[in-house]
């Protein structure tokens, strides 16, 4: 069961009381239920066995809906996107206190554990393989700004085979799209159309056209 606690950041004016307090529809373990029911494991984490505690910033206004979603502490890898995506799905669940100042700062770690029977590495190979994430950036754009702009029809087709072997180098084949469009389509049946479509558009923009139907019918 993931552990989910809120700390809530003390105003400069003086301490909450606890009357104050926002909390979550159905209490702390209604809120753990949540986290875990919508947490999507990305992939590159998944096969990586990368776990962590991603701290994730936000406000409450007096309807309960979520807004200035940030990480305050995470590793800079797609666990920090995942931890934002599912806290941006709280809007609307938190119950606020009349009295509550929507000024103040929530902070929420959402804990991701790996399933080790799933992970292609090891998990000493953590540290290398945030890393490598961080390294292949640079790799991932140029293979979407190569796309893009072909789908625009200003790309330099002498380039393709090089992207061809930058694709097969980052593991971007049809087992990949499979998993990710499984992502997406989580995603969707969560409500999450913002999420499922930036899948999409990924699938699409490394040259694969598997997404296609699901842009045309949910993106416009």
């Amino acid at each position: 069961m993931l552990k989910a606690c809120i700390a809530l950041i003390v105003s400069l004016f003086g301490v909450l009381s606890l009357k104050a307090q926002v909390a979550f529809k159905g209490g702390p373990n209604a809120l753990d239920a949540f986290i875990a029911n919508h947490i999507v494991y990305p992939e590159y984490s998944r096969q990586n066995c990368i776990g962590a505690a991603i701290k994730v910033a936000f406000k409450v206004d007096q309807k309960g809906n979520v807004s200035n979603v940030n990480v305050q502490q995470g590793l800079g890898i797609d666990l920090d996107d995942e931890a934002v995506r599912v806290v941006k799905l709280t809007s609307g669940q938190w119950l606020v206190p009349a009295n509550y100042n929507t000024g103040n700062t929530i902070i929420l770690p959402i804990n991701f554990a790996p399933d080790y029977s799933r992970c292609q590495t090891a998990e000493t190979n953590r540290d290398q393989a945030i890393t490598a994430y961080k390294n292949r950036q640079a790799l991932e754009d140029a293979i979407t700004n190569y796309y893009k702009n072909k789908y625009e029809g200003k790309a330099d087709p002498a380039k393709e085979p090089d992207i061809l072997r930058l694709k097969q180098q980052l593991g971007f084949d049809d087992t990949f799209i499979s998993d990710l469009l499984d992502e997406a389509n989580a995603k969707l049946q969560q409500g999450d159309k913002e999420g499922a479509c930036h899948d999409w558009t990924f699938i699409r923009n490394i040259g694969s056209d598997k997404a296609d139907t699901y842009l045309a019918r949910y993106c416009k």
